[in-house]
Formats: C-alpha cells, structure tokens, sequence
C-alpha cells in the first residue's frame, strides 16, 4: 500500500467493526481493508451498493461480469477475488479454468461468453456499447433488467477496483495460494502478488 491505514490493533470504533467484518469473510484481514481505513463510511456505502447490485441478480452472473471487468481494468486483486467465489461460492471451477486459459472469455459457452465480453466492452469503452451489443445479450436470453444489472456489477467493480489499484493494494498470498500455479499466473493481469505476512506479526494480530 502507498498509504499507511490504520493498524489493526490500534482500530477502534466504525474502523475496527469494518476490520472485524472482512477478517471474518476471508479469514485473515485482507490488504484491501487498509484502502478504507480511513473512511469507514465509504466502505460501508460500498457494501450497501454492492450487495444491493448482488442480491437482484443471478449469482453466477455477477461473477462473470465482475472478473470481466477487473481483467479489463488490469486488477490482479479483484480478478483472484471474484474467481474464487465463481470457484467456491458458485462451484464452477471449470469457468475460472475456462477464462485463465482463453482471457478473452472466447472458451465459454455462447451466454457466459456474450456477458463477458458485454462486460469487457463496458469496463473499458462504455460509450462505445452499441444498441447492437445489447440486443446480443438479447438474443442470448437476457431481459433487460438483467442488461441492466450487468452494467451496474460492471460500474460497482471499477469503483472498486480503481481505490485499490490507485492506492497500491496487492492481491494477498492467502488468496494467492489457493489457484494452481498456471491458473495464478493467468489472473496477475496488474499488480503481483503481495509478500506473505510476517509470521510473528499476524500471529499477533489474530490473537
């Protein structure tokens, strides 16, 4: 990180709930928190929006458009993030394997792929989508709330993606060591990997 966040053990008050929250999603206090230390409200509103993005569509779905658009925006951490919930979450791990190997989205199967590649288009020109674009995702059985929905995960991820990007947070090795090595490799698409965590200070901190 390229700026100090507020340490762990000195976190008191709305910083430590929202430390306390992540450590208990991920279990162990994940390098992106730091990014929102300082303004816990804003981490707060982020999850409102996020879940609120999340819950209205299919799970699934949303994993897809979300690792688009992190690949798109070159996101190490928010790529390795969302491959494992498609992974663990949503229980295809076939996908993730599907997209380390083909990046583009091209080795999916004709919806997954139309989304992906809505999603990219999104995430790095989005005054270039086209009515023509939309009405593929039509023809591939997409109402348009579910259009909609994918350009909201789209636009919540670059928000995301762009606070940890900018203040330099790296993807953690907890996360890291849970892909196979070419899998790995495939979703370091910006920033690496961070260093694993000195031994002696996250024993302290997890006690």
């Amino acid at each position: 990180m390229y700026i100090r966040g507020v340490d762990e053990a000195e976190a008191h008050g709305p910083v430590a709930d929202y430390y306390e929250s992540q450590r208990a999603m991920w279990g162990f206090l994940p390098n992106y928190a730091a990014a929102f230390s300082h303004r816990p409200e804003v981490a707060q509103a982020w999850a409102g929006l996020n879940l609120a993005i999340r819950g209205g569509m299919d799970r699934r779905r949303y994993e897809l458009a979300t690792i688009a658009a992190a690949r798109a925006r070159r996101s190490t951490y928010c790529t390795a993030a969302h491959a494992t919930f498609l992974r663990d979450v949503c229980g295809d791990e076939d996908a993730v394997r599907a997209i380390a190997a083909h990046p583009d989205g091209s080795a999916l199967d004709e919806q997954d792929r139309a989304i992906f590649e809505f999603a990219t288009t999104v995430a790095t020109d989005a005054a270039g989508v086209t009515e023509a674009d939309v009405a593929r995702l039509r023809d591939a059985g997409l109402s348009d709330p579910e259009i909609a929905d994918v350009v909201l995960a789209v636009s919540a991820r670059l928000f995301f993606a762009t606070v940890l990007d900018g203040l330099g947070a790296e993807l953690d090795p907890q996360t890291a060591a849970t892909f196979p090595p070419e899998v790995l490799d495939a979703m370091i698409v910006g920033r690496p990997v961070a260093a694993p965590p000195d031994d002696a200070s996250e024993a302290a901190a997890d006690s």
